[in-house]
């Protein structure tokens, strides 16, 4: 049953607005919410009925002059955008160097996310635990009721219904976005699968995820001209137990696009928790070898180490090559062979601008060649976009995120550092075929930014061993000094700004889950780290595409082809087992890159201790027995 069919009863009028080409509809007078011209199924089942109820009421709460179902169409997504264009909030690219392409601007104070106003409201504290804001769900509610109010008025509020995963997939989840942003929905028309279908499978009976976003009133100068105003107060609010997010304030991908990391990651790791599967911050890849046989491998990162590149990572390595399965989350649950099954549960691509050019990413340069949304980066006098890190040299004259001139002797950069693409994965020219579909997991790497200590790959002796590396994942955040311990930013798993629970918990439950997996299936686990530096401060690993050298090694290692050297801190390859031929690195530097200092490690160690401890006896015993046996092995190494 289509929205056109369980339509087919109500009395409306669809026209096409002649002014900014925005589909809506009239619709009698609602109530409290006032006039409003809408376009609404009518109830034939009762979880429908459920779903147009809380429609209408977060309606009656916001107050929109209209309301409007999306469907996902390419008409729609057409007219959404000329309406964008038409008002100044969308600026069309050239079409001879960008077709179908198009470049946001946001307001300056509404440029990622925030944090400090990003809460996990779980009925009980506890559960939220210490990396999280928590406030107690009837107080947070009551707030929210009341910057909500009235918060569309003179807007249009758009009920987005979309699939985390292929429609109707074994793996995939439901859920419904309304919101005030059209820029959001245009951005959920590329992230998700939108579609009438997925009301058909709510009328069924499919679970749901309830999704709520306004951008609020806006405040600061000159907001009035972004793709999307901003209000200085923002809420970005995970309700656990009830599988509903509420934003406001903010147009910013993560904080407006609520399928992804509010969804995909916060109440989808609950939802994983309750039902057995895992929720992760990770890229998917497949990886083929000479033979023809394929490997897959997931892994997380935290920012700035690599992940995207990885993701779409083109081998130096003869013979090898690399498919993208997904660039950032990874649904992962135990199947009934005993193995771990992965699906990558988003359709594009939000991914970071600076940093992405074709030395560092032709992968990923090649993906924008059209039909993209930019945002925030800067635009060339032909009517293309440029970035830091696109091209080695800048251009002589650009216009700059905040819509300022700018010349390479401006002091400041042209795009902002957090500047966004967003693009089909579909469109990635090494995407694999059957990306949509769910994969057998061979391997699970973790991996931070550190300039000392963890060597360049090492891998978990076990299950166990592999979680307690997971969670102590760590970057410096200064250079270290003659090899001693620099200050770290703690990330387990990548996951810290993400898990909707406690974290110690969710230590216990990636226990758990391993127990559900034949040991001779599970996949392995390792640590990698490709930032080590030498003495002097310069790169020990060439990186990029010479990662492929330590995938490679896992593979054989997944094979059982080649042996690995027991160290204090798990396993690494024999001498000449890591194959370098090709590149610059010499034996010195591969011998500081898997250089194993006691001391320093130690010291690790107490870091660790005191990183748990703010968990209290939540922290697994499992983990505590694993930093006990770490600091037995250095002892006695």
């Amino acid at each position: 049953m289509s929205i056109a069919e369980i339509s087919r009863d109500t009395e409306v009028d669809a026209r096409v607005d002649s002014e900014v080409g925005t589909p809506s509809m009239a619709a009698p007078d609602q109530g409290e919410a006032g006039s409003r011209r809408t376009r609404t199924p009518s109830a034939t089942s009762a979880p429908l009925q459920a779903l147009r109820d809380w429609v209408d009421s977060i309606a009656a709460l916001t107050q929109p002059d209209a309301v409007v179902w999306c469907d996902g169409s390419r008409r729609e997504s057409d007219l959404l955008t000329k309406q964008m264009v038409t008002e100044g909030k969308l600026i069309k690219l050239n079409p001879e160097w960008r077709p179908n392409s198009y470049l946001a601007r946001s307001a300056p104070s509404d440029v990622a996310r925030v944090e400090a106003r990003t809460f996990i409201c779980s009925e009980n504290e506890e559960d939220a635990g210490p990396t999280n804001n928590w406030q107690a769900p009837d107080s947070m509610r009551q707030e929210l009721d009341g910057v909500f109010a009235g918060s569309m008025r003179g807007r249009t509020m758009y009920v987005v219904p979309f699939s985390m995963g292929r429609v109707g997939g074994p793996l995939s989840q439901l859920g419904v976005q309304v919101t005030d942003s059209v820029y959001a929905v245009l951005s959920m028309g590329i992230m998700t699968r939108m579609s009438n279908s997925v009301v058909d499978l709510i009328a069924d009976g499919a679970a749901w995820v309830k999704a709520v976003h306004s951008v609020g009133a806006p405040l600061a100068a000159g907001d009035e001209d972004a793709v999307w105003p901003c209000n200085d107060t923002k809420y970005i609010v995970q309700f656990p137990e009830a599988r509903e997010v509420w934003s406001y304030g903010s147009g910013y991908g993560g904080n407006a696009l609520l399928a992804k990391k509010c969804f995909a990651l916060r109440i989808a790791s609950v939802i994983g928790r309750d039902e057995g599967w895992l929720a992760e911050h990770m890229l998917l890849v497949r990886i083929i070898s000479p033979e023809g046989k394929q490997y897959h491998v997931a892994a997380a990162f935290p920012s700035a180490c690599g992940k995207t590149n990885l993701a779409m990572l083109r081998p130096t390595v003869p013979g090898w090559r690399v498919e993208t399965l997904g660039d950032d989350i990874v649904w992962l649950r135990p199947g009934e062979d005993g193995r771990m099954w992965a699906i990558n549960p988003e359709a594009g691509f939000f991914g970071v601008a600076p940093g992405t050019g074709e030395t560092t990413n032709v992968t990923a340069v090649e993906t924008l060649w059209g039909n993209t949304i930019f945002t925030n980066v800067a635009l060339r006098a032909d009517g293309d976009v440029w970035w830091e890190g696109l091209t080695e040299k800048a251009p002589e004259h650009l216009i700059d995120w905040e819509g300022n001139d700018w010349t390479p002797d401006s002091g400041r950069p042209a795009a902002h550092p957090n500047s966004r693409f967003t693009v089909a994965a579909a469109q990635c020219p090494q995407i694999a075929a059957d990306w949509e579909e769910a994969v057998p997991l061979d391997a699970i790497l973790f991996g931070g930014r550190r300039a000392t200590n963890v060597p360049l790959v090492v891998e978990a002796t076990d299950w166990s061993h592999g979680v307690f590396m997971g969670a102590t994942i760590s970057s410096e955040k200064t250079a270290a000094a003659e090899g001693t311990v620099g200050e770290l930013r703690r990330d387990p798993f990548a996951m810290l700004p993400f898990c909707g629970y406690n974290m110690a918990d969710y230590w216990g439950h990636w226990l758990t889950v391993g127990g559900k997996l034949r040991f001779d299936r599970a996949p392995r686990i390792f640590q990698v780290n490709w930032f080590r530096k030498d003495d002097d401060g310069s790169f020990l690993w060439p990186g990029f595409g010479d990662n492929s050298r330590v995938l490679e090694w896992i593979v054989r290692r997944t094979e059982g082809r080649v042996a690995a050297t027991d160290t204090p801190i798990g396993r690494i390859p024999l001498p000449g087992d890591l194959n370098i031929e090709g590149t610059d690195v010499t034996e010195g530097a591969l011998e500081k890159l898997f250089a194993i200092d006691p001391e320093s490690w130690l010291a690790e160690a107490d870091l660790t201790e005191e990183f748990f401890g703010q968990f209290g006896k939540k922290v697994p015993a499992a983990l505590n027995a694993e930093l006990a046996s770490l600091r037995y092995r250095l002892r006695t190494s």
